[in-house]
């Protein structure tokens, strides 16, 4: 296998953007794989024979270069000329005010290019975001999905017949599921054969993100408590938050526990995801759920890594399932939502697109005929939706309950 995974569905949309004047921005997670998308782009445009430049401040020999912009421009014309070129920087985050930094330089409408990278910490987020308004375009860099994973795996052999494997390979396709949601999507674990070298690298991505985002650009101190946070997070994935249990449990106001929920998903390792409701009376409003960007580090903080078996596999299903939702639906205009009502009653997933909703149910099972649970039928009598979608290991079939057609999809269908 290659020691890079050099085919990242992200890379393509990065190429399209490249003929914008826009900032292509990319964030997300520490060692998600930027760094190597960056050098991939960079590779395509020289081999077109376009100009590029790479600056990275992270090194020591880069940094001098940003001391202000006038010194950054005079390194670009000095390596690209004064014509049409490629500047790439990565590791945005470690310049102070770099929005403001990269604004003024934007304004002076310089025939470049500018390619930009950084992981998640507020820096990045948000000042950078509201310097930056109108001059950039942000594309969100996650870990590997599951598609790149059996991609990658398979030698990109079935590469544009994925559907296709996933139907008629089936074993196979429930031992890459497995593996994915025992070990999760970090390049770095992926690339490695051994579960031991696999541990050792989570283990790196986990302290050097509690260390650095955590600690350095979160002004966090409580390093231990922060840590026990997403333990206990990991534990109740899919479940509802209650944030004066958390306060008690860490020994922190409900105020902390929020600020700390507000960087851990700032940072790209949880997901908050709210309610649906239209009666306010009956629904629970309040209460978020959590999911995690990378199911590998989820089991990692709990000690489970690589070892899932009898441990909730149906919750880690629930949580990938929720990642397929997020992308899938990215630009429909439909936002994702979980359902559940004081009377207990409770749906995994909705997406709503304002007048039509689609109510869906995630099963961790091998079915062999249709089962509508309780919660979904009540949501369909209350909702009428045209449709709900059951999603599952293996069975496929379309039923109709009161004019809704109840779709039972292995989850391989959501692409």
């Amino acid at each position: 296998m290659n020691q890079i995974i050099t085919k990242r569905k992200l890379l393509k949309e990065l190429e399209e953007h490249l003929p914008k004047k826009e900032i292509s921005l990319i964030i997300g997670a520490r060692q998600v794989g930027k760094t190597t998308l960056m050098l991939l782009l960079k590779e395509c445009l020289e081999r077109k024979g376009e100009k590029t430049v790479f600056l990275n401040l992270d090194s020591e020999m880069d940094k001098e270069f940003f001391v202000s912009q006038e010194t950054l421009i005079r390194k670009i014309k000095l390596e690209i000329g004064k014509n049409q070129g490629y500047v790439f920087i990565d590791e945005i985050q470690r310049k102070e005010n770099a929005g403001i930094f990269l604004k003024g330089i934007y304004d002076l409408n310089l025939p470049y290019k500018f390619i930009v990278s950084g992981s998640g910490s507020m820096e990045l987020k948000e000042r950078i975001h509201e310097s930056l308004v109108g001059r950039k375009r942000v594309f969100e860099l996650n870990p590997i999905s599951f598609d790149e994973f059996v991609n990658f795996k398979t030698d990109y052999r079935y590469e544009n017949k994925l559907v296709d494997f996933f139907d008629i390979e089936k074993e196979r396709t429930e031992n890459f599921l497995n593996e994915y949601l025992g070990l999760g999507g970090y390049p770095r674990v992926v690339l490695e054969e051994k579960l031991s070298e696999k541990t050792k690298n989570i283990d790196e991505i986990f302290c050097s993100y509690l260390e650095k985002d955590i600690s350095y650009l979160l002004k966090v101190q409580k390093l231990d408590v922060f840590s026990s946070l997403i333990r206990i997070l990991a534990s109740n994935i899919g479940g509802l938050i209650n944030f004066s249990e958390l306060a008690s449990t860490l020994g922190i106001s409900v105020l902390t526990v929020k600020n700390y929920l507000w960087y851990a998903e700032k940072t790209f390792v949880i997901q908050r995801l709210t309610p649906y409701f239209k009666n306010v009376r009956k629904e629970v409003t309040k209460s978020p759920v959590i999911y995690f960007y990378d199911l590998g580090l989820r089991n990692y903080s709990l000690g489970i890594f690589g070892n899932i078996k009898g441990m909730g596999q149906g919750f880690l299903f629930q949580n990938f399932i929720f990642n397929l939702l997020k992308e899938k639906f990215r630009f429909s205009g439909g936002s994702l939502h979980f359902w559940r009502t004081k009377d207990k009653a409770e749906v995994d997933f909705i997406v709503d697109f304002g007048r039509e909703v689609i109510p869906i149910e995630a099963k961790y099972k091998k079915m062999n005929k249709p089962r509508v649970e309780r919660s979904m039928k009540t949501f369909i009598e209350k909702y009428k939706p045209k449709e709900s979608w059951v999603v599952n290991l293996n069975f496929e079939k379309e039923i109709e309950i009161e004019k809704t057609k109840v779709k039972f999809l292995p989850f391989h269908r959501i692409y």
